[in-house]
């Protein structure tokens, strides 16, 4: 799938998966704002989101582009329910879109994953997110601490 961009100001939940720093966040396909897209994307002008199906395969054991999926969604709406993370209520952020699966059944209230990278707009929003800079890329420090 070619690279799409979403901008948007929505409730984004940002919380750390092993190494990497990622942001949830949900779009509804229609009026009613439903919220049945999950965009789970990795806060990294670097990354492409591929990481997080790296994940899904190597640490949660799925081989399966669907299973993946449901394994990725998992992570992040545990996340937000555990509240033990940075919860943004009104963050403005750009998303690059690369992958986009649709579910063969609803999911953690959701019909269809968005996942790539995503850029934190709010200044205070960066520097809420755990381990970043200013400019929305990983700190030197974070990932190397043992």
């Amino acid at each position: 799938m070619p690279l799409t961009e979403l901008t948007a100001t929505s409730r984004v939940t940002v919380f750390p998966l092993e190494s990497l720093t990622v942001a949830y966040t949900t779009q509804s396909s229609d009026e009613r704002g439903l919220g049945d897209i999950g965009l789970v994307t990795v806060v990294d002008e670097e990354s492409d989101g591929e990481e997080l199906w790296q994940l899904a395969r190597d640490l949660g054991g799925r081989t399966h582009g669907g299973d993946q999926a449901r394994w990725i969604l998992t992570q992040a709406s545990r996340a937000r329910m555990v509240k033990a993370y940075t919860d943004l209520p009104d963050a403005k952020w750009s998303a690059h879109i690369r992958r986009r699966i649709v579910l063969d059944a609803l999911f953690a209230n959701h019909d269809v994953l968005m996942t790539g990278r995503i850029s934190l707009l709010n200044p205070c929003a960066r520097s809420a997110a755990p381990g970043m800079t200013s400019t929305g890329s990983r700190s030197a420090t974070e990932g190397n601490a043992q």
